[in-house]
């Protein structure tokens, strides 16, 4: 792995944004160069100590699922070297780690497809029995698998904001009803593709989000990542019964450990209220994620 890149500083393109990992610049009027940084964010607060070689893992991955999921949907890879766009100087910050992508306009909700009752849905189903409107049945427990999977909506949130779970109604009056019908078969057909790869791989997927947009001639596009550890929960199958049997969250191939640590770490005497600026990761952490993304692609792509 090379040095690690916390952020990417290109003189030859426009910076349009930085997201909370991706740094995206203008390549004319109709292409992205979108470069993923080693930046690690969780609970929509990016940390400070970046996770070295990480933006590498998640191209790699992206890219391996883009060319395994083309002939369910389009994606937005425009098929070009990414380095062809830069100044030399500027490749080192670009090959391994970049996309070339087809500018496409963004739907602004996330398509959240769980398989598996963890997280968010967990904690929202023992309030409700049900997660984003979606009724589940009775009597089911932490990381039980659903009987079929559900499509879970979200509303994109701002830097530093919390995405917001909304129901399928809510994703239809924003983006009209034919389209998010069109969503949420598309994002289910995805995630039971992918999860039935992974199962070979011995990884379950126990939920993911994509992102979707629309095309010059309104074609929905498949964008941004798609099923890496930062937009997914990936779990060890091997490790799953004996955790699900316990009652306790399986261990996992994504960003969940950062999660639990977060989740008990104390500033200024309290815990961390989940708001900028995140509590410093010990390097242990960083090292522990950093390899655990490292096997979870070694797992799904040899």
């Amino acid at each position: 792995m090379t040095e690690a890149l916390l952020e990417s500083r290109l003189h030859s393109l426009p910076l349009l944004a930085r997201g909370k990992v991706r740094d995206n610049y203008a390549v004319g009027t109709d292409r992205l160069l979108m470069i993923a940084s080693d930046r690690l964010s969780a609970f929509d607060v990016v940390m400070s100590e970046p996770i070295p070689g990480k933006g590498q893992l998640l191209t790699e991955m992206a890219l391996f699922w883009f060319e395994r999921l083309k002939d369910i949907v389009p994606n937005h890879l425009t098929g070009e070297a990414p380095e062809s766009v830069v100044a030399a100087d500027e490749r080192a910050q670009v090959i391994g780690r970049s996309m070339l992508v087809k500018r496409v306009t963004p739907l602004p909700v996330e398509a959240v497809v769980r398989g598996y009752l963890a997280g968010s849905g967990w904690k929202e189903y023992q309030h409700s029995r049900s997660v984003c409107g979606v009724a589940l049945p009775e009597g089911l427990v932490n990381a039980a698998k659903l009987p079929q999977p559900i499509f879970t909506p979200a509303t994109k949130a701002e830097m530093g904001d919390h995405d917001e779970n909304i129901s399928f109604e809510r994703m239809a009056e924003i983006i009209g009803a034919p389209l998010a019908a069109q969503v949420r078969k598309v994002a289910i057909e995805l995630y039971e593709t992918a999860a039935a790869y992974a199962l070979t791989k011995g990884i379950i997927i126990a939920d993911t989000k994509f992102e979707f947009g629309l095309d010059a001639h309104g074609t929905l596009t498949l964008m941004d990542e798609v099923l890496t550890p930062d937009s997914s929960r990936f779990w060890p199958l091997g490790g799953y019964d004996k955790a699900f049997v316990a009652g306790l969250n399986p261990p996992s191939y994504d960003k969940q450990f950062v999660r639990d640590w977060l989740e008990q770490a104390v500033v200024d005497g309290a815990p961390w209220n989940k708001q900028a600026p995140a509590p410093a990761l010990p390097a242990s952490v960083v090292e522990h994620t950093a390899a655990t993304y490292r096997e979870a692609l070694q797992r799904l792509t040899r």
